[in-house]
């Protein structure tokens, strides 16, 4: 039986996508950003999500699901098993790879994701550009409520420790994060 003009039965990428962000919702749907306004917490992963397609090309449906799902299991109470069922063990093992282990202490996770970005998979590292290009951006935007301009000063350290293990990965991305951290006066070559 047809099921009409620009139905499909069987599934499609928009159908993938649009069940993923609606997960995603769900589950931080009481979060909020740490901006001034509270911003929806959503919209993070949606606009890690559209970096990577807008911005970097990217039109892998499970690289574009982890991007939307990439902070559920550190953040919510998602389990890797929820994700492995719900979307199996592409989306689910790229979300792994980005997310830290919330039982560690911050400046652990922190060191942990400097050490583990050069041994990522390259749709994990996409997914981590991605990630850190959106929450610089934010922060050139506005410092989150409590943080002092030091703070936000070393977490662009941070980052670029971070985007050294990323590199050769997506020149797009890269360059556009180099752009950042050149305003921001932090040097890619320290």
């Amino acid at each position: 039986m047809d099921a009409g003009p620009g139905l499909d039965t069987h599934g499609s990428d928009a159908v993938l996508l649009l069940e993923t962000v609606n997960f995603a919702a769900e589950k931080h749907r009481t979060q909020r950003r740490k901006d001034p306004e509270a911003t929806p917490y959503i919209n993070h992963p949606i606009g890690v999500a559209r970096i990577l397609s807008h911005e970097a090309g990217v039109t892998d449906v499970s690289i574009l699901q982890a991007a939307l799902l990439h902070d559920t299991l550190e953040d919510t109470d998602t389990s890797l098993s929820e994700l492995q069922s719900r979307f199996g063990p592409v989306v689910s093992g790229i979300v792994s790879e980005v997310s830290d282990d919330k039982s560690l202490s911050k400046a652990e996770r922190k060191r942990l994701q400097v050490e583990h970005a050069l041994h990522c998979s390259p749709q994990a590292k996409l997914v981590k550009l991605a990630d850190k290009l959106y929450n610089l951006r934010d922060l050139q935007r506005v410092s989150p409520v409590g943080w002092s301009e030091q703070r936000v000063q070393e977490y662009f350290v941070w980052a670029r420790d971070v985007v050294k293990g990323l590199r050769g990965t997506s020149p797009v991305l890269e360059q556009k994060l180099d752009q950042i951290f050149t305003q921001r006066g932090v040097h890619t070559s320290d």
